[in-house]
């Protein structure tokens, strides 16, 4: 018997090997939910899916974002038409899986098909792992409902004939890779051309899937051209793929499209492509300032480029090396070569490459660094198809647009998560190594599987992933880990733990690889590459602590795995783990080979890590205390991060101190200033919590300041979690270090170097404010700043969120006389006055609504629509509500607005009322001319989901901003404000959608 049988085996399962009459789906209880989604824009319903099936432990949130997200919604066979339970995903999924490593011959008999069934089934629906989503979108419909789909002349490998086949429908495969990586040649047509990346990148933009590309292989403005004249430049180019990148998107898939764009340090137009982005954000900025929206989808964007791609440099070690001895050599140089043509060559300062690299990184967030060598130095197939050490294609030369999956052009990579937080056992307080062990081992059959079946969108990337194999299984959730063993994020404890956790995902992962290269047969590149793959295989042990001897051609000496800290925090079994499956991954390497050449990475896992309930996605931190569960019903309700609860438990409060810690933590009160009363949450921070000892306030670090807390995540916190994971993976990590917004540039520098020096592959950094769209942050003076440092997005967000009105059942109507602004504006030739009264309190209780057109059909439509909205507001309907109801609306007249200040396009005379409300209520996001100033408390009335026009702003004690107002940008899927970053991408807390390929 091969040792591969061996994984065959019920670990969660036990109970149907006794009780042959129950089926894995009955060891769940089931109940039903109504999904309802609507668009936070307009108020329109989404997705409205009544009675759908889930585990009864599935969260709301999770529940809607399965459901609107993955169930198929045509097509299928039943009564419905569409996915009404996760049942259903769950065995097209797993079905797919299992049938094709029956065909590839990793499966050889019905009880090992049954075992892998039951056992990855019962995982997904306990919520231990996800695929990426393209799984869940594509695999199995062919299989379980006879969905075909056109073919959309994808390719698929054919093992018997061996040759790269067209695909005769899209889902008797499936296409499963979120992640791809395209090579470029300087040419201007035929394969791997300028022309063909255009259609290429098209094809997987359209697909939903993200791109990855080195473009250093294209000439330099200035270099001749072989039919004479001389290029027109990269910049050109990447102009173009930028355009086109952004009409793919508007064009009809529900996100931006997700590209990376990398260049090496010493191509001849590095100097304009680090500050391309920056220098665009200038522009949006300026032109914001003329009137035009600035909001991620306005106007302002759209008419700047480099906004559809995450941009990075490739910096060698001979370039980081002179940057880190600029205070020896100020004047150490570096040339920049032309691509063809050595006319264009120069010699460039390394400070002022340095300089103007971290001063763009530190204006808008772009371009990011990524060190060549410490990926190659990993690199497990250096030799690629070729057989030929270190050629240009053979070498790391782009990752996907996240970040993590780094390999040779035209590969593609499909990716899992593990829930890792599933695995801990609160009552014993220990952590269940073998079961995690055991799913690894499966979920990376899973992958394996989808790739025998897989298609994919070339013919080279279909060839190239047959030949090298790359799967890239991951992990969830480790803030929740640590926080509920007790160990603050930026601690020897937690990076301990979390690189024993993830090198035990990897040496197990290389270990069953190799068990299925003993069964079938190694990558079929494997060969050529042996004695590389091998040799970071060592490295990986030796960061493990599987063996002792000195690394093999690394210049830097990555952090090692602490064993006696593990050891000393009683974590014996993990640090076993770790080494045994390192030991067995080397052994049965060096014996049979492996059927991947690559297992690992740590991808962004947004949506997914919401469908698995996860309390923190990836290897992130907790974002903030105070968390929002979805209801049943509609809106939410705040409550406090529940790992606290667990984790004060564990250790050692009482059941009185734990409610007093908590009760702090989401204490509210009702606040008066100058007569305006309202209840508001305080902040959300844990330090000064009664009972709380001293030790134990950095266990619940957040990767920001809790509201007037003081205290975060450092950025060194986070540079070191990732050196410390990073020789213990295959990729890379998809990761955003958080700088505040008085960060200097200096500050990225010192970033950027520890990252280099500590062996991190490449980092992303954002300072808050560096972006025009940034979410309702503010750029202030110095002396404001200190007062206001705190302030954010989301502590923003949850003071709005308490803000409470009383709701009324008589109406209140206005006597005497009232205080009113009349806005006037005129839409082609209709001249418009708008008049908002306020009664004594400052309340808006009143609208009129008045034309220059007397007599006519238009002005008595005015005073019915006057007297309406007027009647709504006296019996206390909300007026944010009442705007919302008439946004968007279109009729004649619209367009172009004159004679207001602010608002200067509309859809109708309903829209421009609509914004004349949200301008009294101090929300400006959605005119096409900011104010100069703005005061603060006004500022919390925007995107609430409780009523704030009760504010009397203007009784309130104003703090000035002297800055100008950034913007919001909106999920592309429903509108929602509430868009966080997660790895180098983003998404949305509402919908689960990510700006990246994940």
């Amino acid at each position: 018997m091969k040792k591969l049988d061996t994984i065959f085996k019920r670990v969660f399962t036990k109970e149907l090997e006794t009780s042959k009459n129950l089926t894995v789906f009955d060891l769940f209880n089931w109940k039903k939910v109504d999904v309802i989604l609507k668009d936070h824009k307009t108020g329109t319903t989404l997705v409205d899916m009544k009675d759908l099936e889930f585990p009864v432990e599935y969260s709301q949130n999770a529940c809607d974002i399965i459901a609107s997200k993955y169930f198929r919604k045509a097509g299928i066979n039943n009564e419905l038409g569409y996915e009404n339970s996760l049942k259903m995903i769950a065995h097209r999924l797993v079905n797919f899986w299992a049938e094709s490593l029956v065909d590839e011959g990793i499966i050889e008999n019905e009880e090992q098909r049954t075992i892998f069934y039951d056992e990855m089934v019962y995982a997904f629906l306990k919520q231990m792992y996800a695929p990426n989503s393209p799984q869940w979108f594509n695999t199995g419909l062919k299989l379980s409902y006879g969905i075909a789909g056109n073919s959309n002349n994808n390719f698929y490998y054919d093992v018997k004939e061996q040759k790269v086949k067209k695909c005769e429908d899209f889902y008797s495969r499936t296409q499963a890779s979120a992640c791809f990586i395209l090579s470029i040649e300087d040419k201007l047509l035929g394969e791997h051309s300028i022309s063909e990346q255009f259609v290429t990148e098209t094809k997987l933009f359209k697909g939903g899937s993200g791109t990855g590309t080195n473009f250093s292989n294209i000439r330099a403005v200035g270099e001749r051209l072989s039919g004479g004249g001389v290029s027109s430049g990269l910049m050109s180019f990447l102009k173009s793929f930028d355009r086109n990148a952004g009409a793919i998107k508007s064009g009809g898939t529900t996100r931006r499209a997700a590209k990376m764009v990398i260049l090496d340090v010493d191509h001849p137009e590095i100097m304009e492509f680090m500050s391309w982005k920056a220098k665009e954000e200038d522009k949006v900025r300026a032109l914001g300032k003329m009137g035009y929206e600035i909001g991620f989808e306005g106007e302002a964007y759209e008419t700047v480029s480099g906004q559809n791609g995450n941009n990075s440099i490739r910096f060698s070690d001979e370039f980081m090396k002179k940057v880190d001895d600029l205070d020896v050599n100020p004047d150490s140089t570096l040339d920049l070569k032309g691509r063809v043509d050595d006319s264009v060559t120069r010699t460039v300062q390394i400070k002022d490459l340095w300089e103007n690299f971290n001063e763009s990184s530190w204006k808008c967030a772009d371009p990011a660094p990524q060190f060549d060598d410490t990926f190659n130095a990993w690199h497990t197939c250096p030799c690629g198809e070729d057989g030929v050490f270190n050629a240009k294609y053979n070498r790391i030369n782009s990752t996907n647009p996240c970040g993590e999956y780094a390999f040779l052009d035209d590969t593609a990579c499909n990716l899992a998560s593990i829930n890792i937080f599933k695995f801990y056992n609160a009552e014993t307080k220990t952590f269940d190594v073998d079961s995690y062990v055991h799913l690894v081992g499966l979920v990376q059959l899973a992958l394996e599987a989808s790739i025998h079946w897989g298609n994919f969108p070339t013919a080279d990337i279909c060839r190239k992933t047959h030949l090298f194999r790359t799967t890239g299984l991951g992990i969830s959730n480790i803030a929740s880990l640590l926080m509920v063993m007790g160990y603050p994020y930026d601690s020897e404890e937690a990076r301990a733990l979390t690189a024993a956790l993830v090198g035990t995902l990897t040496g197990t992962s290389y270990y069953v690889s190799s068990l299925m290269a003993e069964k079938l047969s190694p990558f079929e590149k494997y060969d050529v590459n042996k004695e590389h793959m091998l040799k970071v295989i060592r490295n990986h042990c030796r960061v493990a602590g599987a063996l002792d001897s000195s690394y093999e051609n690394l210049n830097y000496t990555p952090l090692e795995v602490n064993h006696e800290l593990l050891k000393a925090k009683g974590l014996d079994k993990v640090s076993s783990a770790l080494i045994n499956s390192w030991k067995d991954a080397l052994k049965y390497g060096e014996t049979f080979g492996y059927r991947n050449a690559q297992v690992s990475v740590i991808a962004p896992t947004g949506t997914i890590s919401f469908a698995m309930d996860c309390g923190a996605t990836s290897i992130e931190p907790y974002f903030s205390h105070i968390v929002y569960k979805k209801l049943s019903g509609g809106g939410y309700m705040t409550i406090v991060n529940p790992v606290i609860e667990l984790s004060l438990k564990n250790l050692g409060y009482n059941e009185e101190e734990i409610a007093d810690i908590l009760e702090y933590v989401s204490r509210k009160e009702t606040v008066n200033e100058n007569g305006f009363e309202y209840e508001k949450i305080l902040d959300g921070k844990i330090e000064g919590a009664p009972h709380l000892k001293e030790e134990h306030i950095a266990i619940f670090d957040t990767a920001n300041k809790c509201g007037s807390g003081d205290r975060y995540i450092s950025a060194k916190g986070h540079v070191l979690m990732m050196a410390s994971i990073t020789p213990l993976i295959s990729g890379a990590i998809s990761k955003t270090v958080n700088l505040p917004k008085n960060a200097t540039i200096n500050d990225f520098k010192k970033v950027v170097l520890d990252s280099w020096k500590l062996g991190v592959k490449g980092i992303s950094l954002y300072r808050d404010s560096s972006k025009a769209s940034q979410p309702l942050n503010n750029t202030l003076s110095e002396n404001e700043e200190a007062k206001l440092e705190d302030l954010n997005y989301e502590d923003l967000l949850n003071k709005a969120r308490e803000l409470s009105y009383s709701k009324y059942s008589h109406r209140d109507k206005p006597l005497g006389i009232r205080v009113g602004t009349t806005h006037p504006a005129q839409i082609d030739d209709v001249k418009i006055y708008t008049t908002v009264n306020r009664d004594e309190n400052g309340k808006i209780c009143e609208i009129y609504i008045t034309t220059d057109r007397e007599g006519t059909i238009i002005t008595g439509l005015l005073n019915s629509l006057s007297k309406s909205i007027s009647v709504m507001l006296q019996y206390h309907v909300p007026a944010k509500d009442i705007a919302k109801m008439l946004r968007g609306q279109k009729y004649e007249p619209y367009g172009f607005v004159q004679k207001h200040p602010y608002i200067k396009n509309v859809s109708s005379i309903s829209d421009l009322i609509s914004k004349v409300i949200d301008i009294e209520l101090g929300d400006f996001s959605r005119c096409q001319v900011k104010p100069e100033n703005f005061n603060l408390p006004t500022m919390i009335s925007l995107d609430c989901e409780v009523s704030t026009d009760s504010m009397d702003t203007s009784k309130v004690n104003p703090k000035k901003v002297t800055g100008e107002r950034l913007y919001s940008e909106v999920c592309s899927s429903c509108a929602s404000t509430r868009l966080v970053r997660n790895g180098t991408c983003k998404v949305c807390m509402d919908c689960g959608t990510t700006t990246g390929c994940s």
